[in-house]
């Protein structure tokens, strides 16, 4: 089966089981880089069957030295190779799995940048864009990912059950989140005065496209970090790492925490549980 047959047939089988679009786009652009990279290996088409380990491998090293790829964006492109020969195997489009035998790539676990609470309310004040700068404070008082809060629409938004319904978020789950006492006002306002009229059904719509893009929110992000002088990288993100980390900080139970933040584990919650040196010391003192 030629590469291309597959991916279409192993991406429309994505489609089937209710995976996200994010998750089927992303996995669409690793098989494609992975299709190109062997179609130059091979000086031609490449079939499904004809891949061994070694391509892999040599793709994966490719990766690091040639892209400059981090090893946790090496390992992301591993699993979606392991799940497309997984699938190919389970269909009898090969005769051996080839990516069982592609050992992990190690990434060192570091800590989620976040910001403390002074600093993301200097941070929103300092925002020149109205709309970025309620989206922002829905990020921060909600955790979010920026991809669902620019997804919502004005029925997912119910200020009078003070709750916010996210649909196929990350693994195509919903979930609701409620309005806290302090978000509420601000959408309240926002809704009844500040929102443009306009046919878009998106809840943070804008006048000459209806709709915002993360990246667009970034470059803000960007813009206003370096008018206030900050070194530390933010992006809408960090928001998020943010809340979670704050919610840890105030001792909510995790379980709650991972619910919030729709997380399929708590083992991927609890990297929000930061230590500082003032805690540190605090730990030291105590003895």
């Amino acid at each position: 089966m030629l590469w291309n047959d597959g991916k279409k047939q192993f991406l429309n089988y994505l489609s089937s089981i209710e995976r996200s679009q994010e998750t089927i786009i992303g996995y669409g652009k690793d098989l494609k880089m992975l299709g190109e990279f062997l179609a130059n290996s091979y000086n031609g088409e490449v079939f499904v069957e004809d891949v061994t380990t070694d391509d892999i491998e040599n793709y994966l090293v490719w990766l690091k030295e040639v892209r400059n790829y981090q090893p946790r964006s090496r390992q992301r492109h591993l699993h979606t190779f392991r799940s497309f020969f997984s699938h190919a195997y389970k269909k009898e489009w090969i005769e051996r799995d080839v990516a069982l035998a592609v050992e992990n790539i190690k990434a060192p676990q570091k800590e989620r940048t976040f910001m403390e609470k002074e600093e993301v309310e200097e941070l929103i004040e300092a925002i020149e864009h109205p709309l970025i700068q309620t989206v922002c404070t829905t990020l921060y008082l909600t955790g979010l990912r920026i991809s669902e809060c620019l997804n919502l629409t004005v029925d997912n938004v119910n200020l009078r059950k003070r709750e916010i319904l996210i649909i196929a978020g990350k693994g195509n789950k919903d979930r609701r989140i409620p309005i806290s006492e302090k978000l509420f006002p601000v959408l309240d306002e926002y809704l009844k005065y500040k929102r443009v009229n306009t046919s878009s059904q998106k809840f943070f719509a804008t006048k000459k496209t209806g709709m915002l893009s993360a990246q667009y929110v970034n470059r803000v992000l960007s813009d206003t970090t370096k008018k206030l002088g900050w070194k530390k990288k933010v992006t809408a993100h960090i928001f998020r790492h943010t809340f979670a980390s704050q919610l840890v900080k105030k001792e909510v139970n995790l379980v709650q925490i991972q619910k919030l933040l729709g997380h399929s584990s708590l083992k991927v919650t609890s990297v929000y549980t930061h230590t500082n040196m003032e805690q540190m010391a605090e730990a030291v003192n105590a003895l």
